[in-house]
Order: C-alpha cells, then sequence, then structure tokens
C-alpha cells in the first residue's frame, strides 16, 4: 500500500488522541493566532503585544493537551479528562489581565487588553481541544471588535471618557456661561464644575468635569477657554485637583 503523506497529516491531525504531528499543529495554530490579537493590541501601543498574546494562548493550549494526554497514557482513558488541568487557565490568566490594567489618577487603562488576554487564553484552550474552526472564527470576531467596533464608538461618539480641566484664572469668576458655550460649539459635554474662589488674592480655581472623546482637540479649546478670562494654567486630569 503506497503511504500518503497528506492523509497521514491530515488524520494525525484530526485524531482525538493527543500525538506528535497534531500537538506540533496545536501549537503553532495557537501561537499564530495569539500573535494576531497581540499584534493589535501593539498598535494601540499596548505594553502586552505579539509575544505576552501568543505565549498566552499556546501556553493555555499546552494546558489542554496535558489535560488529554495525561489521562490518555497513563490511566488509558482515551478521551482524557479535559477540565482537570485547563480549568486553571480560566482562573490563572487572570493575575495576566490584572498585570495589564494601570491606575492612573483614578482612571483605569489596560481594560479591553485585560479582556483579550482572557478570550485568547480560551482561543488556546479551544485549539488545544481541536475546535480549529472555531479558534479561527473567535479570532476574527476579536480583531472585528478591537478594530471595527472601537472606529464606530468614535464616529458614533460613544466613546467617551469623563475628564477634568483645571483652570487657575486671575479674577474671581462670576459666571461660567461663555466657558459652556465654548464646551458645546466643541461638542464636549459640561457635565458638572467645582469652584474655589480666593478673594484675598483675586483669584479662581475651576475644575470642570467633562465627557470628551480621546480624539478631541484639546488644544484648540484650551486657546478658546483662556481667552474668556485672564488664565494662568489649564490642566486636563482624570481627577479634579482641588
Amino acid at each position: 500500500m503506497e503511504f500518503n503523506l497528506l492523509q497521514y497529516l491530515t488524520d494525525s491531525i484530526l485524531s482525538k488522541d493527543v500525538n506528535f504531528v497534531n500537538a506540533m499543529f496545536k501549537l503553532m495554530l495557537s501561537m499564530v493566532l495569539g500573535a494576531l490579537v497581540g499584534w493589535e493590541r501593539k498598535q494601540k501601543g499596548q505594553v502586552a503585544g505579539v509575544r505576552t498574546f501568543a505565549l498566552i494562548s499556546m501556553g493555555a493550549c499546552l494546558a489542554m493537551l496535558l489535560s488529554i494526554y495525561v489521562p490518555q497514557v497513563y490511566f488509558n482513558l482515551k478521551n482524557g479528562d479535559p477540565g482537570r488541568i485547563a480549568a486553571q487557565v480560566v482562573t490563572g490568566v487572570g493575575f495576566l489581565g490584572g498585570g495589564a490594567m494601570i491606575q492612573q489618577r483614578g482612571s483605569v487603562r489596560g481594560l479591553t487588553t485585560a479582556a483579550g488576554i482572557w478570550v485568547v487564553a480560551n482561543i488556546g484552550l479551544a485549539v488545544g481541544f481541536g475546535m480549529y474552526a472555531i479558534s479561527v472564527t473567535a479570532t476574527l470576531f476579536i480583531l472585528v471588535i478591537l478594530s471595527i467596533l472601537e472606529r464606530w464608538e468614535n464616529r458614533a461618539h460613544i466613546g467617551q471618557q469623563s475628564k477634568v480641566i483645571s483652570m487657575k484664572i486671575h479674577t474671581i469668576l462670576g459666571d461660567v456661561a461663555p466657558y459652556r458655550a465654548i464646551f458645546a460649539r466643541h461638542h464636549v459635554r459640561l457635565q458638572n464644575y467645582y469652584v474655589q474662589l480666593d478673594y484675598n488674592r483675586s483669584e479662581t480655581t475651576v475644575n470642570f468635569i467633562i465627557l470628551a472623546r480621546n480624539n478631541s482637540r484639546f488644544l484648540t479649546l484650551f486657546d478658546e477657554l483662556r481667552k474668556v478670562q485672564p488664565t494662568e494654567t489649564i490642566t486636563l486630569s482624570s481627577e479634579p485637583t482641588i
């Protein structure tokens, strides 16, 4: 009988039992899928990038392979127990997700990357179990969410974040209506404001709590704000300075 290499590789890859061929294929596929998501994250300037996501996906895949292989070889259970070792991956990967989140002056960054780490780990588990089509499809869905949906959020003005514009003014502020009008022209929503009046120095410190998109033209906005009253400083942050 003539040896058919392609048929041998296909049968080995699709086999439910763990063997060298399908193990190598699963590890490489999980690595590639994780790297794709990591590449997208790195493009957005996140610390966790191609290598991190590739390792997470491949590590989860390896955990699934071990879950199947150990009982298959040592306990003669052909189907293994995929949930024994792999179950710890979903919990353990939470530590990596926590490391991707950064707390900066009252705001938390990296939530999307942390969620991506968790999903990529599950993709690695799915590859290790042999769910190739579902793993590839899930990766495509992730890329759609991280890229296309982000653009839609920006266009639909959904991706607004709470910001604080702190101003130190060399006069006693009597009315915020001129500032409110400037915010409206720049499509920035004024939620609230806090004022500290110093009558001895004739100075006002005001914090405007606003909702704005990340791509808002803040420098142009600041230039208009400073012209309303004599202004010493303008600061953009995530929490009030009073």
